[in-house]
């Protein structure tokens, strides 16, 4: 009866779950500060190697069967779905098995897998998972151009590192060897980096904050540099200030009041640099209509000051910024509503266009 025989495989893992709820039920208090140690290190061990036994099975799981005929995309959400774990988790297991697991041949032969040092660590408990993902990293980043004898090189040395390294210092020794083999980096791709360039603003939250993030392009970096370097600087656009310095030099008292974080700096810039470009009658018109904040709000809000108000993007605006936002002399459109009917009891801006603000109240 071989080791593939499924009476085998149940009967070996019925006793380590077995062995399992007895080393659970164990009383670890009396143990010494030595000995907590040596098992904690133990139990690493055979944390690790669990891992190499997970990609031989998925391994088999892959050669049986697709993720179509089992109900799913592909593999990495079989996993996600049958263990109730993250997609990026799935993803993880599937690419560390695809290096790690076992492979067959095109005959049916079993091929050691691609990272046969990586996979002999693993088994052994010696290296875990974050070591592998910082190993793949390098091997994703490798040059094209570089042998096979130096990427196997290369994976015996990290290896060798990965056995009595953090992860975290495993990764520096990775960054350097990388740069030993490439020292002039990648070649420059202007077509990937404009690919890559964007800015995503997230949805508006529960408190009115939004999150941004996305990626500059170098002209743009020099362009928010430059502005962050005079708007950003300490006690410029500061709105505790009951007046904000927007040009000059603030104030030596502004500058020593100014609490805030670079962060918030940049923001209150960012948002500043909004404020002036509506303001300035730069943008022109859009569809016909002047590129403004049009907001909405109930004639019972206002006198209350209180509630929100709702731009004509979908914005959601408090009353207070709202009254603050037309205090600031900015070129921005009300639209008030009484709070029981859709008859709009007023429409007004700065300098009056009855003929823009009738198609903007429509």
């Amino acid at each position: 009866m071989g080791f593939t025989d499924p009476a085998v495989i149940e009967e070996a893992h019925a006793d380590l779950e077995a062995d399992a709820a007895r080393i659970a039920s164990l009383d670890y208090s009396g143990l010494s500060v030595r000995e907590l140690l040596e098992v904690q290190s133990r139990r690493e061990r055979l944390r690790c190697a669990a891992e190499a036994v997970d990609h031989r099975i998925l391994a088999a799981l892959a050669a049986q069967t697709t993720p179509k005929e089992i109900g799913a995309k592909n593999l990495a959400e079989v996993l996600r779905i049958r263990l109730h774990i993250s997609a990026e988790e799935a993803r993880r297991r599937v690419r560390d098995m695809e290096n790690l697991g076992p492979r067959s041949g095109l005959t049916g032969e079993v091929l050691p897998p691609l990272w046969e040092d990586a996979a002999r660590a693993q088994s052994a408990g010696a290296i875990n998972a974050e070591h592998i993902g910082v190993i793949g990293h390098f091997m994703a980043h490798l040059p094209t151009w570089v042998d096979p004898t130096t990427r196997t090189q290369c994976e015996q040395s990290l290896v060798a590192g990965a056995r009595h390294q953090t992860p975290e210092e495993l990764r520096a020794a990775a960054k350097n060897l990388l740069y030993q083999l490439d020292q002039d980096g990648p070649e420059p791709d202007d077509t990937e980096r404009d690919r890559r360039r964007g800015i995503r603003m997230g949805h508006q939250r529960s408190d009115g904050t939004s999150e941004i993030s996305g990626t500059l392009d170098p002209e743009a970096r020099a362009y928010w540099e430059a502005i962050y370097e005079k708007l950003a600087a300490p006690g410029m656009c500061n709105p505790a200030d009951e007046v904000p310095c927007l040009s000059g030099t603030p104030t030596a008292e502004q500058i020593t009041n100014d609490t805030r974080t670079l962060a918030q700096r940049q923001h209150d810039a960012y948002k500043m640099v909004g404020r002036m470009a509506l303001s300035s009658g730069m943008l022109g018109e859009h569809n016909g209509l002047p590129v403004s904040v049009v907001a909405t709000a109930t004639v019972q809000d206002l006198e209350r000051g209180a509630g929100l108000a709702v731009t004509h993007t979908g914005t959601k605006l408090p009353m207070r910024d709202l009254i603050r936002m037309a205090a600031q002399g900015a070129h921005h459109y009300l639209l008030v509503f009484d709070n029981h009917s859709s008859v709009p009891l007023y429409f007004g801006r700065a300098r009056r266009t009855a003929s823009v603000g009738q198609r903007l109240a429509l």
